[in-house]
């Protein structure tokens, strides 16, 4: 799936990696060098990366890359909120609003990946109420809900 970079100034993304680093350290965890080149690298790219398009993105920084190196991270970075685990399309893509506004739904182009994080807390209620009623309990509240974007949908 074609990736285009980000507008992102090299200034929001080093805010963005700082953002990451205390989040992450108010948590008692740890962005290590390379969970951060990684984050780095979905930051960078506009939508998403699958993950061996991500591997071969990183081995130009780090040559000795390996696919459960990566998949470690990517399940760090995952379970800090930092980045996406778009099912849609098997791919990742970073987190917009880490620390900021909470969303509880993600609309994923299967197009071209890209990725708009949305926040619609009376839905997530009637989700879990959904849920609920059919004796589930929830252990997470994300959303994932497939699309074309305007720009997929012009083409």
């Amino acid at each position: 799936m074609p990736t285009k970079v980000h507008s992102h100034s090299h200034a929001e993304i080093a805010a963005r990696l700082d953002t990451a680093e205390r989040l992450c350290a108010r948590r008692g965890s740890r962005l290590t060098p390379l969970r951060r080149l990684v984050l780095e690298t979905l930051l960078r790219h506009h939508g998403s990366l699958k993950a061996y398009e991500l591997l071969d993105a990183l081995r130009a920084a780090q040559p000795g890359a390996a696919p459960p190196t990566v998949y470690r991270a990517l399940d760090f970075l995952t379970e800090q909120g930092l980045i996406h685990r778009l099912d849609a399309i098997n791919a990742w893509s970073a987190c917009t609003d880490a620390g900021g506004q909470p969303h509880d739904v993600l609309v994923v182009c299967t197009r071209c990946g890209s990725v708009a994080e949305l926040s619609d807390p009376d839905l997530g209620r009637r989700l879990a109420a959904c849920v609920a009623q059919a004796g589930y309990a929830l252990n997470g509240q994300e959303t994932e809900l497939r699309a074309l974007c305007p720009r997929c949908r012009q083409a």
